[in-house]
């Protein structure tokens, strides 16, 4: 048969082969190229974000033991932090009876871990830190002793709401279990130059000396713009414009340090009983 008599060739052409044909700028290509990107670059940075974790583990992990170093008043930059931090004893403590608990690997312990642990979170009948109701039975905290061996300083661990977000942070007292040594937070979203004044030096050096209980056996200390009737020593005075962080961080405070919080460990520490 000629050539010419050839029947034409018929069909519509398949999916593929009408995008392959398509223009380079047709919407069709721009979805596909805007699509591919998207999925390309989240693929890299899932990839990133895991490849990363371990090292961002041990960056938080050597942040948190720089603040206590600090808190505690031996860190030293010339020292590796590891280093120096192996000075403290770290303990989980069971906030109930003020003891050490031995249920747990303090090697592995993980505070946050814990907080979604139902079977170690208790309710909180008043909620006075802002800590959404309920708190951890156990918490972690350290101990530094002297060059005799004897108890010099307590770390623990406090946390609660001031304006806008949750401070946390970490308190020192002296081997009384009464008199402050200091106090910071390593982690807080105040507002910048008024509530994030809690990380300013010279209000963080006010701690300094501060004192938990009354003579009376009473909590007494205080984060206001005005002392208490107990006195001076019991006294903190409020950041300048920022109320409510100063009132959150009374709050918070005076929770970890009564009975709710470390109440029962404080008791067993003024009476020399934590060795």
């Amino acid at each position: 048969m000629p050539e010419d008599n050839m029947p034409e060739e018929t069909g519509r052409k398949g999916p593929i082969r009408r995008f392959l044909d398509a223009p380079p700028d047709s919407v069709g290509k721009t979805i596909f190229v805007a699509v591919a990107l998207c999925l390309v670059a989240s693929m890299v940075v899932s990839a990133a974000a895991v490849a990363l974790r371990p090292v961002q583990d041990a960056n938080r992990l050597i942040d948190k033991r720089v603040n206590i170093l600090q808190v505690a008043g031996v860190y030293d930059e010339n020292v590796a932090v590891n280093d120096a931090f192996e000075a403290f004893e770290p303990h989980v403590l069971e906030l109930d009876s003020g003891t050490y608990s031995d249920q747990f690997d303090i090697e592995t312990f993980d505070e946050l871990a814990a907080s979604d642990d139902p079977a170690i979170v208790r309710a909180l009948d008043e909620d006075p830190a802002g800590l959404g109701g309920q708190m951890d039975a156990y918490r972690m905290i350290y101990l530094l002793r002297d060059e005799a061996g004897a108890l010099d300083k307590v770390i623990l661990p406090i946390e609660g709401y001031g304006l806008w977000s949750t401070l946390y942070g970490f308190i020192a007292l002296e081997e009384n279990g009464n008199d402050i040594y200091g106090l910071q937070f390593y982690q807080h979203g105040e507002t910048p130059g008024l509530g994030a004044e809690v990380d300013n030096p010279r209000w963080k050096a006010l701690w300094n000396g501060k004192k938990l209980f009354a003579e009376d056996g009473d909590l007494a200390i205080t984060v206001a713009k005005a002392p208490p009737p107990e006195g001076a020593e019991y006294f903190v005075d409020a950041l300048a414009g920022a109320t409510l962080t100063s009132v959150g961080v009374d709050n918070l405070v005076r929770f970890w340090m009564g009975e709710a919080g470390y109440g029962a460990f404080l008791e067993r520490l003024k009476a020399g009983e934590v060795g």
